[in-house]
């Protein structure tokens, strides 16, 4: 990988959560295999510390001062950026941990912008805790759009693991509100951002676009609905003619097999389900969320806080080892002349 002039930003998620264990799993784990991009913590050295000894992980906690700092601490461990902290509350969400998550995804995103970190890698929040607290966003990627001075429409989503990534072109809404939803400047804008993340951070100069159909055997010519003539295949056409190899629409059912996956560099799926449903099935562990379209990298592992399971030791690290990893990897692209 190319070397990093900054380190990665992780911010601590709801201390609540899962978050504080799995940055510590991840990172011992990606340091293990040699792996590890230089990286600090966004805050909580205590709590970190606090949690390691809790779950008996051996993670030094190394604290410091400045995020420059982080190049070099990691060689005694985990560097963690000290002056913001708070108690550590497994399964106990409280505005007091909300507070402190939104501190340091604050101050994480701050530093992406100012180039003081090469990415922002983001642990799972609580929305509804956020709420409480006065947060008024629908989640992270809606902030750190705003933060970065883009319309939300420009923050796309992509899912990304091993095998498969996958963008869902509409996504919290209920699925009767999908077919009024999509359009075709809106398939169009969205591709186009995809192409253009794919090329800068994920080095495909070519990147290859399927588009999934709405309807069962991609409406059967009518009999099931007329998006794909109507919306979808005109969007995909006027895709080409810009140069983007975009194809489709593609029946749902026989866009993800093996053979189907060899195909394309990234699947744009008309809904949430379409495309969540593939990644989680095929990546479950080691799915990253990625958003393409603003000026800082951003990935988070693809799953949520679940306090159920929060400090007993079961939450598996993987998806945060891939999202560090993947963040570290789309920082070198952008890095290379």
């Amino acid at each position: 990988m190319t070397p990093l002039a900054a380190p990665l930003a992780i911010t601590l998620g709801d201390p609540a959560g899962i978050g504080p264990e799995i940055i510590l799993s991840a990172w011992l784990r990606l340091r293990a295999e040699g792996r590890a991009p230089p990286a600090f913590v966004v805050g909580g050295p205590e709590l970190l510390r606090r949690t390691a000894e809790a779950l008996a992980i051996d993670c030094p906690i190394v604290p410091i001062g400045d995020p420059a700092e982080a190049m070099f601490a990691s060689a005694a461990g985990l560097p963690v950026l000290a002056g913001l902290d708070g108690p550590l509350t497994p399964a106990s969400p409280s505005p007091e941990g909300a507070r402190l998550a939104l501190a340091s995804l604050q101050w994480g995103v701050k530093f992406a912008l100012s180039g003081v970190a090469a990415g922002l890698v983001t642990a799972p929040v609580s929305k509804a805790a956020l709420a409480a607290v006065g947060w008024d966003y629908p989640g992270q990627t809606e902030f750190l759009a705003d933060a970065c001075g883009r319309p939300w429409r420009d923050a796309v989503m992509m899912l990304a693991g091993p095998s498969l990534r996958t963008v869902p072109l509409t996504v919290h809404v209920a699925l009767a509100e999908v077919p009024r939803l999509l359009s075709e400047a809106l398939i169009v804008h969205k591709a186009r951002i995809v192409a253009e993340g794919l090329r800068r951070d994920f080095g495909l100069l070519q990147p290859r676009l399927a588009i999934c159909a709405l309807n069962p055997h991609a409406g059967e010519g009518g009999q099931f609905g007329d998006e794909e003539a109507r919306i979808i295949a005109p969007a995909i056409a006027a895709l080409q003619a810009e140069g983007i190899a975009a194809f489709g629409p593609v029946p749902g059912d026989a866009l993800f097999t093996p053979r189907a996956r060899a195909g394309y560099d990234a699947a744009l799926c008309m809904y949430h389900d379409q495309a969540l449903i593939p990644l989680k099935a095929l990546e479950v562990d080691e799915g990253v969320n990625v958003t393409l379209g603003l000026s800082v990298i951003r990935t988070s592992p693809d799953h949520g806080t679940a306090f159920d399971i929060a400090g007993k030791g079961l939450a598996d690290p993987g998806a945060m080892a891939a999202a560090i990893r993947m963040a570290g990897d789309m920082a070198a692209a952008r890095a290379k002349p």
